[in-house]
């Protein structure tokens, strides 16, 4: 499994216990496959040759050791984390859950700081077979266990894994499996092994950029309290960075109902918000409540200001001219499309906390003044606009993949998100029914 080799994608059958979904976990899967795609789509890359140089080389290993990155595996920025989670930790106990590339990483972290035992558990039998060869041929070792999916996660959907002989303390803990198609929500029963977290101990859950991967973080937000869960960006899928403050665990929390029937009224609003073309605005379960993405939403918020500033001098040279593919390959952002009958008064870059951001001043075909501002970014909204006020204004915000865009102006909320949808779906600005 070097870069020498192609690493096939792995079905969700299991070779001795084949994985049936029913009919709810299917009608979930085919919803977030529906608004998760650019995230799925982004997440096939594997980050840069450099970043994967700079990985082999900080861990002694030859060009050739890790398989070509990207598709369902880890990319370069989690398995940089996961060393430098190692590093910092000296963890005693790693528990991964999804084996792989990034068995390699942890294992080659460990013995190049001070020991410490990897445990890991995939549900593919010859998959763990040849992991656990393959981390024999560079000098390392692991616990590599085969752990069919069946099991049930406490009130989580989906198959969990059938874990056995899972460490009593676990001081690093790695989630990378198992697959998303199984439910968007299935990696949020890994909460199953919080109890065994040591003090300090950390998290780190990959894929964090994909909606159903934001639900689950928000719950165990609420359910873990003494866990301080973080989303960090950088990277093709984001990451979820979680650690355990010292003291012991709150208790899992009760929850009542009958959760065969909350699973099937859940699915059956997923379809009727699909239908309705709303089921990104994240309208069930604990996709509902403000939106905040205060760091996002000052920047674009200040962006307006200073744009607004330039629009009223008369030394401030405005540029009409759009070239998406000059900002595309110099800023590497990707704007999204301007509706028709909206016309530019001024394109402008500005530097920002997450880097290089673009700002596109724009009147709408009623002759509004309103911004876009646009960088590389996560924020909690989705593929339909959440919203904020900021001065008296109001900021329309969305995400794309991995970028992030804010529509700025002084116009009713309904207004500004009825705009930012047009902006976002790349349809015409529909009839407004508020008559604004």
């Amino acid at each position: 499994m070097t870069s020498k080799n192609a690493t096939a994608l792995l079905s969700l059958r299991d070779e001795g216990r084949p994985y049936r979904a029913n009919w709810s976990d299917l009608a979930y899967r085919y919803a977030f496959g529906a608004i998760g795609w650019p995230w799925l789509l982004y997440g096939l890359w594997g980050g840069t040759k450099a970043s994967k140089r700079a990985l082999l080389q900080r861990l002694d290993l030859p060009e050739d050791a890790l398989p070509n990155l990207g598709s369902w595996k880890a990319d370069t920025v989690f398995l940089h984390r996961i060393v430098d989670a190692i590093e910092e930790l000296r963890p005693a106990m790693v528990v991964e859950l999804g084996a792989g590339a990034s068995s390699l990483v942890a294992a080659k972290a460990l013995q190049m700081n001070g020991g410490g035992q990897l445990h890991s558990f995939d549900q593919h039998a010859q998959f763990v077979e040849a992991t656990s060869e393959w981390l024999n041929d560079f000098g390392v070792s692991a616990q590599i266990r085969h752990a069919p999916l069946g099991a049930q996660a406490r009130d989580w959907p989906g198959a969990w894994y059938d874990l056995s002989d899972v460490p009593a303390t676990i001081d690093l803990l790695i989630i990378d499996g198992p697959p998303w198609a199984i439910h968007p929500y299935v990696r949020g029963g890994a909460e199953v092994l919080f109890e065994r977290l040591s003090p300090g101990a950390v998290i780190l859950l990959d894929d964090a950029a994909r909606p159903g991967e934001r639900v689950v973080a928000s719950r165990w937000r609420k359910r873990w309290p003494q866990i301080a869960f973080t989303r960090l960006s950088g990277g093709s899928k984001g990451t979820l960075h979680g650690r355990k403050s010292t003291g012991k665990l709150l208790a899992f929390p009760d929850r009542h109902g009958r959760p065969a029937a909350r699973h099937w009224r859940r699915a059956a609003a997923a379809a009727a918000l699909v239908a309705a073309g709303w089921f990104g605005h994240g309208a069930i379960g604990e996709l509902v409540g403000p939106a905040q993405a205060a760091s996002f939403v000052d920047e674009a918020n200040a962006s307006y200001s200073a744009s607004m500033a330039r629009q009223a001098m008369a030394s401030q040279i405005e540029s009409v001219r759009l070239d998406r593919a000059e900002i595309a390959r110099s800023l590497g952002i990707v704007l999204p499309g301007v509706p028709r009958g909206w016309s530019i008064a001024d394109v402008q870059v500005f530097p920002s906390d997450g880097g290089n951001s673009v700002v596109l001043v724009l009147r709408t075909d009623r002759a509004e003044r309103v911004m876009l501002y646009a960088r590389r970014a996560e924020t909690p909204a989705e593929a339909v606009p959440l919203s904020e006020s900021r001065d008296d204004r109001t900021l329309a915000y969305w995400e794309t993949g991995p970028f992030a865009y804010a529509l700025t102006g002084e116009l009713p909320a309904e207004r500004m998100l009825l705009l930012a949808s047009a902006m976002a779906s790349g349809k015409r600005v529909p009839v407004d029914p508020w008559g604004s």
